[in-house]
């Protein structure tokens, strides 16, 4: 397995022109599914592309989810952080850790809404807070 190689073709496939910037902040989110903020793509990719900087990565971000190879989450009151993981699912965030999970949905054609049919619906974000195994051990 590649992840260069998918990596470079997903962007291809979403209609974004692979350049060295693009593909190392696209295959940081591929390798890290720990639905990361700006501050810390630019953190570690910075050591290694010391061209690199945070306009470059907010632009890229940017692009990326309007061709629709990334999300964003505004899980987090504080910071938006960014997905690579584009099927449909959930989000699960720590009140204690801060830790964003992804949280798989037994069946997604079941989420209904009133009056659905008024709107062209293009995207849902399910978000749940608590307290993930760790944090809630710790706590009894």
């Amino acid at each position: 397995m590649n992840t260069n190689i998918e990596v470079k073709d997903r962007l291809l496939e979403c209609g974004v022109k692979p350049s060295l910037q693009r593909m190392a902040i696209m295959n940081f989110l591929v390798k890290n599914p720990i639905h990361p903020t700006v501050d810390l793509i630019f953190t570690e990719l910075y050591p290694s592309i010391p061209t690199l900087s945070k306009t470059t990565v907010y632009n890229t971000l940017k692009l990326l989810e309007e061709q629709g190879a990334i999300h964003s989450l505004n899980i987090d009151e504080k910071n938006v952080r960014y997905d690579a993981d584009i099927s449909n699912h959930a989000h699960f965030k720590c009140k204690k850790c801060g830790q964003v999970q992804d949280v798989r949905l037994k069946d997604t054609d079941s989420i209904q809404i009133a009056n659905a049919d008024k709107w062209l619906i293009t995207e849902c974000q399910i978000y749940y807070k608590g307290y993930c195994e760790k944090c809630r051990n710790e706590m009894n």
